[in-house]
């Protein structure tokens, strides 16, 4: 059995579905940042998988590393915003954010 691309495009599809729904259904900002976290590795996932139709040009699998690297850039800024949220509320919740406005 091969496993072709539109079977990896597929599960790329549920895991960005899963954490757009994790990111607009909770109100903990740790658990969206993972979910945004779900919906870039599903984006990765779809890039390698389009570079598998084209062996020859690596640049699916370039763009997927540099989005890697972009990725733990956003969450270092992130975690630093929940640590000062924190520090402020004692809460993560995201509805309490607006505290950082000043």
């Amino acid at each position: 059995m091969m496993i072709t691309s539109d079977s990896y495009v597929f599960v790329a599809a549920i895991l960005f579905i899963i954490g757009g729904i994790g990111f607009l259904a909770r109100r903990n900002v740790l658990v969206q940042l993972m979910s945004i976290e779900i919906m870039l590795n599903a984006v990765n996932l779809t890039l390698v998988a389009f570079n598998r139709s084209r062996p020859e040009n690596h640049s699916g699998q370039i763009f997927a590393f540099f989005l890697i690297a972009a990725e733990a850039a956003e969450v270092a800024v992130g975690l630093a915003i929940v640590l000062s949220l924190f520090r402020l509320r004692r809460s993560v919740r995201s509805d309490e954010a607006d505290s950082l406005r000043n």
